[in-house]
């Protein structure tokens, strides 16, 4: 019973970092669609989010079958509310990719700002490597990194506030660019957003290690301060 209790929770770790493969590639391509003006890669994005969405729906049933089959107490049910807790955080975070890609497909025609647009490509790489980061934390067991992750969430709010100030100081010097700042400044909050799910996941690392429920604070994480 304790093997195949180990073989099914190893393929459940398995699917769930596939999962969070497929995320980050999702907000990777929606990034790109968005400042490369790319409405077919856009358009990808929205036609696989439905992978995403199987993909959570398969691991909860997958996890709500394992507890009431195997009863797993301590760790063992630790890792399987982790995964329950996480696969929701990840298909929020795909339904943020999919947002940005709509974005995308929705501006036709307004004047663009370079320097914003590579402020969003640059926040962007941030949070998909957070993504990519988080995923690694979990498959090593590695608290202390989820807590370090947690802490990069601030750049990410900073690169937000800083599109934030670009566009609402270019909405006023350029009527022209209005329509095209508010995407802006969606797709920064978007982005802004997954950000913050990535934190939530590595509060759930921290769970998983330790048996603590934290909520970290990005900006001193570092100093060790977090509420619990």
């Amino acid at each position: 019973m304790r093997r195949l209790f180990d073989d099914e929770l190893n393929d459940l770790d398995t699917s769930f970092t596939e999962m969070g493969m497929l995320v980050s590639e999702a907000i990777g391509k929606a990034v790109t669609s968005f400042v490369n003006h790319d409405r077919t890669l856009a358009q990808s994005v929205i036609d696989d989010d439905h992978l995403i969405n199987d993909r959570e729906v398969a691991l909860e049933k997958k996890s709500f079958e394992m507890i009431a089959l195997y009863q797993p107490v301590t760790t063992d049910l630790r890792e399987i509310v982790t995964i329950l807790k996480a696969v929701s955080d990840l298909e929020r975070m795909g339904d943020y990719a999919r947002s940005i890609a709509h974005s995308t497909i929705r501006v036709k025609g307004n004047k663009r700002v370079a320097t914003t647009e590579q402020h969003i490509s640059e926040m962007g790489a941030i949070v998909q490597q957070m993504v990519a980061d988080v995923l690694d934390a979990y498959v090593k067991d590695d608290d202390g990194r989820a807590r370090k992750i947690a802490a990069v969430d601030a750049q990410a709010a900073d690169y937000y506030q800083l599109i934030y100030m670009e566009s609402i100081d270019q909405m006023r010097q350029d009527p022209e660019v209005v329509i095209g700042s508010t995407d802006y400044l969606s797709v920064a909050q978007f982005l802004k957003r997954i950000g913050d799910y990535v934190t939530n996941i590595c509060e759930w690392i921290i769970y998983l290690q330790t048996g603590k429920i934290v909520e970290l604070n990005p900006r001193n994480v570092d100093s060790g301060t977090e509420n619990k």
